[in-house]
């Protein structure tokens, strides 16, 4: 009797942790930019709103992306950015390409660009390949370890991406060269313990995901712990900041293993880079939530 209590207790349980893989949650948060060389008078600046997707993992992904397109199709997108791991099989490349370009009929201003991650180098290099120009073929700008310069109503953005720090892809030095002097930076990457390396490069704001906010997140999710300094500082989800620099870590789309999430859920965010204050009341609890000063606690190289 008691081990069918216990098999139907983690049935229950499994039902429920795969339930949750639909049950999407949308965050936005809002971030105001501080003054600096590059931007003395950030006052200036004109709201920026980005769509951050990650971790799409299109094996185990039970998101569509029409209900992303008519959760957003009444605000103006400017950039929408997808920070890796779309895919681990190429198999899937046909589907994550036609989930991307559903996305893309957003249509956002400044357009839409893409980082790898872990899970995209476990495809063979021409298969890797294939994906990058697939995606550029239906109009995503994919960066690898660089960066492009575009003209945000009337002000320049440098959108730098860094590619995956966990497999050794990251290149910091190449990434940020010649990035103007002036100007907002916005660094997307996969990886987001890349940020403890980066005390010599000037950014503003960095997009990433990688660890799923534990995906099975109980009690804690120790088993992040191989995965770098930041799941050991319990650094996993939402907005943190590194020497004052704000970074934000997605809990992703998809699902890797099983296609179960227990305390985590999908997530979609709406990010806003304003030229100060600039909190709504339906963003304000996001930010206030999972804001965390870490500046102190991580040590930077």
């Amino acid at each position: 009797m008691i081990w069918f209590i216990l098999i139907a207790a983690v049935a229950l349980l499994l039902v429920r942790a795969h339930r949750n893989t639909f049950d999407v949650r949308t965050e936005y948060v809002s971030i105001p930019l501080q003054p600096s060389r590059r931007l003395p008078d950030p006052a200036d600046w004109e709201p920026l709103s980005i769509l951050h997707l990650s971790d799409l993992h299109m094996e185990n992904l039970s998101v569509d992306a029409s209900d992303i397109v008519a959760r957003f199709s009444s605000r103006p997108i400017d950039l929408i950015a997808i920070t890796g791991d779309l895919l681990d099989r190429h198999k899937n490349i046909p589907r994550a390409v036609a989930f991307v370009q559903t996305v893309m009929r957003l249509e956002p201003a400044q357009g839409t660009y893409v980082v790898f991650g872990n899970h995209d180098y476990v495809l063979p290099g021409p298969k890797l390949a294939l994906l990058q120009s697939e995606l550029e073929r239906i109009g995503c700008r994919v960066l690898v370890n660089e960066h492009v310069t575009v003209s945000h109503r009337g002000q320049q953005l440098h959108i730098i991406g860094v590619d995956n720090f966990s497999t050794g892809h990251s290149r910091l030095a190449e990434s940020f060269q010649n990035v103007p002097s002036t100007g907002a930076r916005l660094v997307l990457t996969h990886d987001p313990n890349v940020v403890l390396h980066m005390k010599d490069y000037a950014y503003d704001y960095l997009l990433s995901g990688h660890f799923h906010g534990g995906q099975i997140h109980w009690p804690r999710p120790f088993h992040l712990a191989k995965m770098g300094e930041l799941p050991k500082q319990n650094i996993v989800k939402g907005l943190h900041y590194a020497a004052g620099t704000p970074f934000y870590i997605s809990e992703g789309l998809g699902q890797t293993g099983l296609n179960i999430r227990l305390r985590s859920r999908p997530e979609i965010t709406l990010h806003t880079l304003a030229g100060g204050p600039f909190f709504s009341p339906e963003n304000e609890a996001a930010v206030s939530g999972p804001l965390q000063e870490a500046s102190a606690a991580l040590a930077l190289d």
